[in-house]
């Protein structure tokens, strides 16, 4: 894929936790930003086939690094049309716009897509089986993407971590209880996943595309852990020594979506000699010493 001139990609769903690492993991490229709520970037609504052909015939990227999708579980297990407009009509969308213009499609999955019922890490070779509807959504938009276009990734993430200020995920829920003054936090100890920061997600996505060697893979922070472990991590790295965290059932959560484990592994990576991603703990610390504590303690004086 090496060209003359800096290279160019389309990003859906760039109002996302990951696409606000992509200018700066992809300082070289020149990156066009789309979402389906705008935030400051242009407006692509991806269920809209038309609207996507448009977006990619105008800006002839190399790339389309598609990260937008319906990632909150309980309402697509809820709405389940709504699920599948968005993550599979979607990615088909994209994938076909693709390979309409002949550029690299690089389509975000999930370790959801996976049965759940062992805490033992799963690989790129185990057989997929969700058991939710956003995890079947997801499902079907990888096999769309691997039986439309050969020059298709399929990058499953684990448990998100980054976006600073804008972080509404675990880790920014905890850092705040903790921060806020709080003393007793509840962690579930009974689900295992596989943490990822955004940052260093895309830099395994980066160096997919350097490979050309197109198919499915995981890229996670190696390692595994409950969402107990993590609020250890992060009361750690916040030096909040005070917090006591209280291990917890995930019983005591009712939801409407079932889960199941989320643990994986980056074994076709390792196989193939890719660069080892730092350990999950190592990763989540820098991201919170350097990235969240200093977002928050900024957001808190601006209030």
């Amino acid at each position: 894929m090496a060209r003359s001139g800096a290279r160019r990609m389309l990003v859906t769903g760039a109002g996302g936790m990951v696409g606000a690492y992509v200018t700066a993991v992809f300082a070289d490229w020149t990156v066009e930003l789309t979402a389906g709520h705008g935030g400051g970037h242009k407006m692509l609504d991806v269920r809209d086939r038309a609207a996507v052909a448009a977006a990619v015939d105008a800006v002839r990227p190399e790339v389309v690094l598609h990260l937008a999708a319906a990632t909150d579980v309980d309402r697509c297990e809820q709405e389940p049309d709504w699920a599948y407009a968005n993550n599979a009509i979607g990615t088909e969308n994209v994938v076909l716009a693709c390979r309409a213009s002949d550029a690299t499609a690089v389509v975000v999955s999930t370790a959801a897509v996976f049965p759940g019922d062992r805490p033992e890490p799963y690989v790129e070779y185990d057989e997929p089986g969700p058991v939710n509807v956003y995890g079947r959504s997801k499902l079907a938009a990888e096999r769309l993407a691997q039986s439309l276009w050969p020059r298709s990734f399929v990058v499953r993430a684990g448990w998100m971590i980054g976006g600073g200020t804008a972080d509404k995920k675990f880790v920014g829920k905890i850092a705040r209880l903790m921060l806020g003054g709080e003393r007793l936090v509840r962690a579930v100890d009974d689900k295992v996943g596989s943490p990822v920061y955004a940052r260093d997600f895309l830099v395994g996505v980066r160096s997919l595309l350097e490979s050309e060697r197109y198919g499915v893979y995981h890229v996670v922070n190696p390692g595994s852990c409950s969402r107990y472990e993590i609020a250890l991590a992060v009361r750690d790295a916040l030096g909040r020594a005070d917090v006591d965290v209280l291990r917890v059932s995930s019983t005591q959560f009712p939801l409407p979506a079932p889960r199941g484990h989320e643990a994986i592994r980056n074994l076709k990576l390792e196989l193939l000699g890719f660069p080892a991603l730092r350990p999950w703990r190592e990763a989540l610390t820098e991201y919170v010493e350097r990235e969240l504590r200093p977002a928050l303690a900024g957001g808190a004086r601006r209030t």
